[in-house]
Parts: structure tokens; C-alpha cells; sequence
């Protein structure tokens, strides 16, 4: 039989954990299935599956060779759609991932405009405040901010942001303007768990760091909510730069400290494409790289 048919076989039942689940799947006979499976095991030498009367599971062998055939198939795909062409036309599922407010400030209008332009596409936005496993959790495209660690994944340096302690000019004309880190001590403070998730803040100076050990007041897991209680006048929070542009350029927020911000953070733009990329992540990686180059509040 056809090797790459018995891996597509194989990888049918193994995530169906059932022969007639794969069957059906496939749109063949059990027999043929499992004659399938029993010639892959017999040209490999090594059990993939072990069978009882109600489930069927993998072997460690077939674990390993399971992912194995999970990423053979897909460079099948990718292959299959480079041939039908560079420029074939975005179609199917795109799944995107980015931090929260970046993903609502930034990544949605692209994501609307991207789907109004290629209406043969549906796209799916994941956007947490955490590092998302492209991977694991089938996503296409991803926007990370921060280190990249080493990994397969593909990147696009695409801007930069600071972290900035920031308060509106009211509670400035109140409680004044602090003037070192170590001036924080002694001002209301709300911070988000999801940008300094203990309560050292780091700062850096002429090379030099400088850690404070703070006491905010509130402490909440999103980003919006100490942005919201900044814009109040209750006190100061610290923040990724992008994430209040809008109210620097509008006044209603102010910067302080700005001499002890340290090195910016860089902003990417990640993909998990293999040689071949398929026309819809080469079309939306196109346009995301291109907008977010372009936009003055990341670079």
C-alpha cells in the first residue's frame, strides 16, 4: 500500500481511539482500516496501537510517531498549496492570537479588514494575556511582545514598546510628581498582574538597574482595569506604552519617570508556516507586518 496512505490511516484512528471511528472519518470499511494500521505496524516493526473491546489507544512508539505523522501531513498540505499556486486565493479557518488590549487596539481592525477583503475566509482571535503554544492550540499567527524564546516558530520583528508609569494630570496636581523610582513608595499605586506580576518594580538608569519593591493598593489581572483607574485621577499604574498611547495623545495621561524606563520591549509578528505557507497566513502575515511597521505609537 501507499505509505503516505497508511499514515493518513493511522493518524485517523489514533485520534478517533477507535478503528470504526476512523473508518467512518475516511469514508472506509473497518476491515480495510484495520488491514491499514496492521501493514504500517508490519513495514515499521513496532506496535502504534494496543486495542481493547471499547478504545484504542497509542504505544509510546505511536505517540511519537503519531506527531511525526501529524507534521508530515501537514507539510503535505502546505505542499499541495504552494503548488496550486503563489498567488491562489486566501481561503478557509485563520486563528490568531494576541494580548488582550493589543489584539482589540491593533489586531481587530486588521483582522476586519483582512476577512472584508478575502470574504472566502472565517477568522478566529484568541486574545489572553498569556504566551499562547501556537502548536498545541492551532493557531496560525501569533503577536508577542517581549523575548522571543528559541523555537521552530517563524518571526517578524514588527515595533517596540516601553513599560511607562503613567497617572492622570489631576492626581499629579494633587499628590505630585515623583521624581526617582523610590518616590513610588510613597504614592497610590494600581497594578496590573499581567505586566509586573510581583511587586518589584525594575527600573533602568545610565545602564544601572534599580529595583522597588512597591505596595500597590489594587491589584487586578487585566490591563484595562488599572489603565481605567489611572484615567480617574486614583493613582499610578505602569503600563506597556501601546496600551495608553491613545490617552498620552490626548493628555488625559501623563508620563513620569521617564529617564528610569530601561530597553524597550519587541514586538513580533509569528507563525508556525513551514516552507511552504499557505495563501491565507501569507496574505494576513503580509498585512499585519505592513500596518503594525507603519503605525507610530510601535515604532
Amino acid at each position: 500500500m501507499n505509505r503516505f496512505h497508511l499514515i493518513n490511516v493511522f493518524v485517523a484512528v489514533a485520534e478517533a481511539e477507535s478503528f470504526a471511528g476512523g473508518a467512518r472519518r475516511l469514508k472506509m470499511s473497518p476491515p480495510a482500516v484495520t488491514r491499514a494500521v496492521l501493514a504500517l505496524e508490519e513495514r515499521l516493526g513496532v506496535r502504534l496501537l494496543t486495542r481493547t473491546t471499547r478504545v484504542v489507544r497509542v504505544t509510546d512508539a505511536g505517540a511519537r510517531y503519531l506527531e511525526d505523522a501529524r507534521r508530515i501531513m501537514m507539510e503535505m498540505d502546505e505542499a499541495d498549496a504552494a503548488a496550486a499556486g503563489v498567488n491562489a486565493m486566501p481561503r478557509g479557518q485563520l486563528a490568531v492570537t494576541a494580548p488582550v488590549l493589543f489584539g482589540k487596539q491593533y489586531v481587530m481592525p486588521i483582522i476586519a479588514d483582512f476577512q472584508a477583503a478575502f470574504e472566502q475566509t472565517t477568522v478566529s482571535a484568541l486574545f489572553v494575556d498569556r504566551v499562547v503554544n501556537l502548536i498545541d492550540e492551532g493557531i496560525d499567527v501569533g503577536i508577542r511582545i517581549g523575548q522571543l524564546p528559541d523555537s521552530s516558530l517563524r518571526a517578524i520583528r514588527v515595533g517596540r514598546v516601553r513599560r511607562v508609569v503613567i497617572g492622570a494630570p489631576s492626581y499629579f496636581e494633587k499628590y505630585g510628581i515623583p521624581q526617582a523610582p523610590e518616590d513610588l513608595v510613597r504614592h497610590r499605586l494600581v497594578a496590573s498582574s499581567g505586566i509586573t506580576p510581583t511587586n518589584d518594580w525594575v527600573f533602568q538608569s545610565a545602564g544601572k538597574k534599580q529595583t522597588v519593591r512597591v505596595q500597590p493598593r489594587i491589584v487586578a489581572n487585566t490591563n484595562d482595569g488599572p489603565l481605567e483607574a489611572a484615567l480617574q485621577g486614583y493613582g499610578l499604574t505602569r503600563l506597556l506604552s501601546y496600551q495608553v498611547a491613545p490617552q498620552l495623545a490626548t493628555g488625559d495621561l501623563k508620563t513620569v519617570l521617564g529617564d528610569y524606563e530601561g530597553i524597550d520591549l519587541p514586538v513580533h509578528v509569528i507563525h508556525r508556516e513551514g516552507r511552504y505557507g499557505s495563501a491565507k497566513v501569507r496574505s494576513f502575515v503580509d498585512l499585519v507586518v505592513n500596518r503594525l511597521r507603519a503605525d507610530k505609537a510601535l515604532n
